[in-house]
C-alpha cells in the first residue's frame, strides 16, 4: 500500500512541500503543469496556493483540479511503481 499524504505546503514557482505518513518529505515541482489544460487556473498563483488534502487523500485545488498522491510520492522519492510493488516487475520469459 502506498503511503498517505499527511501534509502539504505551497511554495514559490509551483512547487509543493509534501509530507507522507511513512516519514518521507520532499518537494514536488509542478511548474511543468502550470498553464496547461485544467492547470491554466494556476495562472493566478493565488489559486495554486489554495491546495489542500481532501478526505480521499488526493491534493485538490477546486472541483476541477486534483492530483493523485501516489504519483506525487513517486515524484518525491524518485522511485518507480515496481520499487514499491514488486509484483509489477515483469517475469522473465524463457524461450
Amino acid at each position: 500500500m502506498m503511503p498517505k499524504l499527511v501534509g502539504v505546503l505551497a511554495l514559490e514557482n509551483y512547487k509543493l512541500d509534501l509530507t507522507f505518513d511513512d516519514g518521507v518529505r520532499g518537494i514536488a515541482d509542478l511548474s511543468g503543469l502550470a498553464g496547461h489544460g485544467v492547470f491554466a487556473k494556476w495562472n493566478d498563483y493565488k489559486a495554486f496556493k489554495k491546495v489542500r488534502i481532501v478526505e480521499t487523500g488526493e491534493l485538490a485545488w477546486d472541483e476541477d483540479v486534483d492530483l493523485c498522491p501516489d504519483s506525487l510520492y513517486l515524484m518525491v522519492t524518485g522511485k518507480n511503481p515496481e520499487d514499491i510493488f514488486p509484483n509489477l516487475k515483469p517475469e522473465p520469459t524463457h524461450a
